[in-house]
């Protein structure tokens, strides 16, 4: 499954290894909906594609200092989703055909990434829950319910504008709560909607 390259891709890519964040988004908005799709199709579940694909954005940030020597990124973005995503249908699969798919010596490489990323999610969730109620719900509706703007406008009885307001307000809590535990990159990853 290969997806035409970004126009500026090994520019990008040149500068993400240095740390650009304005080049990582460019990257994430260029790959995410084709991944998303993807991994949709391999595991049929959309919390799972979710997690799937923020995984994989967290795993090329992390590692980001060696990203420009990968010769065929959109390939290689593809297998690095295809065996997240085998991951997680291993870790909630009741069959052995999965299980033989993934080796012990992938498990370990993988579990400590996972780790990391599990951590990442729990202080995002942490600081949601500091957040004000009526920002807090809006939000969550917003990233966890998946609802559309009009849909919470309607739902919580306000305006459009001011479901924009509470999210952006929101968002830019977030990055300034977690700051200095997590990189903005990082922060970005978890707090956009994945969308396909």
């Amino acid at each position: 499954m290969a997806i035409k390259p970004h126009i500026n891709e090994q520019s990008l890519l040149n500068l993400i290894a240095k740390g650009d964040e304005r080049a990582f988004k460019d990257i994430f908005y260029h790959y995410v909906s084709p991944l998303s799709n993807f991994v949709q199709k391999v595991t049929n579940d959309v919390a799972i594609t979710e997690e799937v694909v923020q995984d994989t954005f967290i795993t090329i940030w992390l590692k980001k200092e060696t990203i420009s020597e990968i010769e065929n990124f959109g390939g290689y973005l593809y297998t690095v989703c295809r065996n997240n995503a085998l991951h997680a249908l291993k870790k909630i699969a009741k069959t052995t055909l999965v299980t033989e798919l993934l080796t012990d010596d992938y498990n370990d490489c993988i579990a400590e990434e996972i780790d990391y990323i599990e951590e990442f999610r729990k202080l995002v969730d942490l600081s949601i829950q500091k957040l004000p109620a009526q920002q807090k719900k809006v939000y969550t509706l917003s990233r966890y319910d998946k609802l559309k703007h009009q849909e919470i406008a309607k739902q919580l009885g306000i305006s459009i504008e001011t479901v924009k307001k509470h999210i952006q307000l929101a968002t830019s809590f977030l990055e300034a709560d977690l700051k200095s535990q997590i990189t903005p990159s990082i922060i970005f990853i978890l707090t956009t909607p994945i969308i396909f």
